[in-house]
């Protein structure tokens, strides 16, 4: 029993000791932290930066040289909307003189101006139009005030253009065109040959015309989104009282038929005596024919 016992305790602390082991194994990977995950850089941002294409006859190695690290920008930052607006109003007034004078002290009062000014007709049907430019930020206010002179509005239109997105792009056009101008009289200075001399002078010209061409543009947009177009047509209605029987202008109207008259009479009698000649020819024939039935019929009953 005793030597049982020596066998089976040593076997009991060994089988122990292997379970005990076992059990702490898992523990200890269970607490065990996980490793940090690193994590990927952005990817950088697509760059904004675009160099303009160099003209022909232009090498890349003097393009390098002569842009000296300038870099371009296609600059999209914000700026103000840009809209051109215009608008076309009809009105009837009582005198037509005196609406074109109105409406011109309403452009200066508004700190804008008259552009044209047309009257046509004579007293008794005078029409007339009129294009003023007032500050964008006061169109409105010059409708309103142009309806104020109306005896009656016939018709009345408005429109507005959003040119903002052009504006930008010829901003960022004359940028780069600038850049351009700046690379060629860097290549200018530089160069030593009669022929490179021409081909960068030839360059320069086209370069500084495009940049004529856009600076153009920019202020006829600057211009017309500043000041507003307003384009008045202008119609004269007559006074009640002009509507009674006028006597002078019934005896007027009465010796205007009379001479047309006369004109008629006149013209019919001109054409009479110029064809009097045909007239001769054919009444010789007529007469000379009823002469000979005559006749004939005469001789015809003396038989």
């Amino acid at each position: 029993m005793n030597k049982l016992l020596k066998i089976l305790i040593p076997t009991l602390l060994i089988l122990g000791l292997v379970l005990a082991t076992g059990c702490a194994a898992p523990r200890s990977e269970s607490t065990r932290t996980a490793p940090a995950t690193i994590p990927e850089p952005a990817p950088a941002p697509y760059p904004s930066k675009i160099p303009p294409p160099m003209p022909a006859g232009v090498s890349q190695e003097a393009a390098d040289y002569g842009s000296g690290g300038t870099v371009y920008y296609n600059d999209s930052s914000e700026i103000d909307r840009k809209i051109i607006r215009t608008g076309q109003i009809n009105i009837e007034v009582t005198d037509i003189s005196q609406a074109i004078d109105d409406i011109a002290s309403i452009a200066e009062e508004l700190d804008g101006y008259v552009v044209s000014s047309n009257r046509y007709g004579d007293e008794d049907n005078a029409s007339g139009n009129v294009a003023i430019r007032v500050p964008a930020n006061r169109f409105n206010e010059a409708l309103v005030k142009l309806r104020k002179l109306a005896v009656k509005v016939h018709y009345e239109s408005t429109n507005s253009q959003d040119v903002t997105e052009e504006y930008t792009d010829l901003q960022a056009q004359l940028r780069n065109l600038e850049a351009t101008e700046a690379q060629f009289l860097a290549l200018l200075e530089r160069a030593d040959k009669v022929e490179d001399i021409l081909n960068v002078q030839r360059e320069l010209s086209n370069v500084r015309g495009e940049i004529e061409r856009v600076k153009g543009r920019i202020q006829y947009l600057d211009r017309t989104t500043d000041m507003s177009l307003i384009e008045v047509s202008l119609q004269e209605t007559k006074a009640v009282g002009k509507n009674g029987w006028d006597g002078l202008e019934t005896l007027k109207t009465a010796v205007d038929g009379l001479i047309g008259f006369g004109k008629v009479l006149a013209t019919i009698i001109i054409w009479l005596v110029i064809f009097i000649p045909l007239w001769i020819i054919i009444g010789v024939i007529v007469y000379f024919t009823w002469w000979r039935k005559k006749r004939k019929a005469k001789s015809q009953t003396t038989n």
